[in-house]
């Protein structure tokens, strides 16, 4: 099932007050007939997600004068998406690479399923190249999550 989720409002469902730059905020998810509704609460007003909460996150208003990271191009990015799947050491980094690439639009989820072994598999399509990958979803150790954040980061900057 999709959720079409709005963006932050910036603003305290409980006080109204507005976040400031760099803050911390908790979002929750609700569903209110066919419509799903956020709402975003400072760490003040916040005691814990509601009953029947779809999901519920922490997150940091961004700093105005921060510097955003500048991702490489959508090609470059998918160039290392391919050269990934020759290295199966790689498999979660491709697979949070992947996740990125959902996220920037590049590649459409299409769907999840299973293999025999009963692990997820997601399945991505790739308008710009008119192809579909079926990407193993390998989560990466807590470890590993810094270092692939890093390397991403360093490769793709």
């Amino acid at each position: 099932m999709d959720y079409e989720v709005q963006r932050c409002t910036r603003h305290c469902a409980v006080t109204g007050r507005e976040f400031s730059p760099g803050e911390t905020f908790y979002s929750v998810l609700l569903l209110e007939g066919a419509e799903t509704l956020r709402n975003d609460y400072s760490v003040e007003s916040w005691n814990g997600p509601p009953e029947g909460a779809l999901g519920w996150w922490k997150s940091q208003i961004p700093d105005r004068n921060a510097n955003r990271m500048q991702w490489a191009p959508n090609d470059v990015m998918l160039q290392f998406f391919d050269e990934l799947a020759e290295q199966p050491d790689k498999q979660d980094m491709r697979y949070v690479l992947s996740l990125l690439l959902v996220r920037r639009r590049v590649m459409r989820l299409e769907e999840s399923e299973r293999d025999p072994q009963g692990r997820e598999i997601l399945v991505l399509y790739c308008p710009r190249r008119d192809m579909t990958y079926e990407i193993p979803a390998v989560m990466p150790g807590a470890p590993q999550i810094e270092q692939i954040q890093q390397e991403l980061a360093r490769l793709l900057e």
